[in-house]
């Protein structure tokens, strides 16, 4: 049924693949406004509507990068104001979203703003933070309007963009050809066995689409111990899995190959702000095992979110954790880490 859908739906992916390819093309040919700046802008974006495993790949870049004084700039998706915003004393993820505010959260020596407008965001963000050394732009691959000084295109390994299709009928938010613009690639989420052989096929497919000499990199998550945010008190294996993301399946797969029983799993839309009624739900799930001593397992996006303070009452009495994650190469990390610093250390604006 799906695949008949999907090629019902092929038109109007044409119709909208073509709108956004004069779009690109304007940009390209200088006819729409594309702004470069005069400190490195790196952009970190996709191709694909959501779930690439973007905001590790930007945390691990804002590590990369700590000795420099650095910024990140988002769209701030979801949140509950508008315009620029700069992270403060009264930052939350209501205020910034909740990708930002877990930026804001783990790296206290970075800048945090978002701002729907990137162009005017990047120039109060210099206006208010001037001893900017470099700034990360998240989820920006389609905001022509900034022309970045590094572009790096993160896709999914379960859902590559080379095999995939404009929206409607597939997840595309423009033609693949697309990942012509980026300077390096890395496809997320790879089994950590990965083979070399294999890495090598998938290298060549996405070589169809992007310039000459165009580097490409494989990532892994590295999921680490469980962190309390409520109840101190040891996790247990027979888990309530609570997540607001956009593919769980990822980290799903983890918890059961450590031995995790997922008893229940409340899977939200990705983004999603939770409510008093949610946790009270949470609750009262959990008080219905009390002899699997069930804990409560999520991830760091949605820990952020069950902080904000009408939550953080309910969060506080029960067995709450959440898994970091980390991304690491499977080879290559070196590499990466130079083009990014080199192009850092020496200015480089395309």
């Amino acid at each position: 049924m799906a695949k008949y859908l999907k090629q019902l739906l092929r038109p109007f992916s044409s119709v909208y693949g073509g709108i956004m390819a004069l779009r690109n093309s304007l940009y390209d040919k200088g006819v729409l406004a594309s702004e470069q700046f005069d400190i490195p802008v790196i952009a970190v974006g996709n191709l694909t509507v959501g779930g690439t495993g973007k905001t590790p790949h930007v945390e691990y870049l804002l590590r990369l990068l700590q000795k420099y004084r650095v910024a990140t700039l988002s769209r701030g998706y979801k949140r509950k104001t508008k315009g620029f915003v700069l992270a403060d004393a009264q930052a939350s993820a209501a205020r910034l979203g909740d990708e930002p505010f877990q930026y804001f959260c783990d790296f206290k020596e970075v800048t945090v703003a978002v701002s729907e407008d990137r162009v005017a965001g990047i120039r109060q963000l210099r206006e208010q933070r001037p001893e900017t050394e470099v700034i990360v732009l998240d989820d920006a691959m389609q905001h022509r309007p900034v022309q970045p000084s590094l572009n790096i295109l993160v896709t999914d390994f379960y859902r590559p963009f080379f095999k995939d299709f404009v929206l409607p009928a597939g997840l595309l938010r423009e033609r693949r050809k697309g990942a012509a613009r980026a300077d390096a690639v890395i496809m997320s989420k790879c089994p950590p066995g990965l083979s070399g052989q294999e890495q090598e096929r998938l290298k060549l497919e996405i070589k169809k689409y992007t310039k000459p000499g165009t580097p490409v990199f494989f990532t892994a998550y590295s999921y680490g111990n469980p962190v309390s945010v409520g109840l101190q008190q040891p996790v247990s294996k027979q888990i309530l899995l609570l997540t607001g993301i956009a593919n769980a399946a990822p980290f799903k797969q983890y918890l059961l190959s450590e031995g995790y029983t997922i008893v229940q799993h409340l899977a939200y839309p990705d983004h999603y702000f939770y409510t008093e009624a949610d946790l009270q739900r949470v609750q009262q799930l959990v008080k219905q095992h009390p002899q699997s001593n069930l804990s409560v397992l999520t991830t760091r996006k949605d820990a952020v979110k069950l902080a904000s303070a009408s939550l953080s009452g309910l969060v506080e009495q029960l067995p709450v954790f959440y898994i970091p994650i980390e991304v690491r190469f499977l080879q290559g990390a070196a590499d990466f880490d130079e083009l990014v610093l080199h192009h850092v250390q020496h200015g480089r604006v395309r």
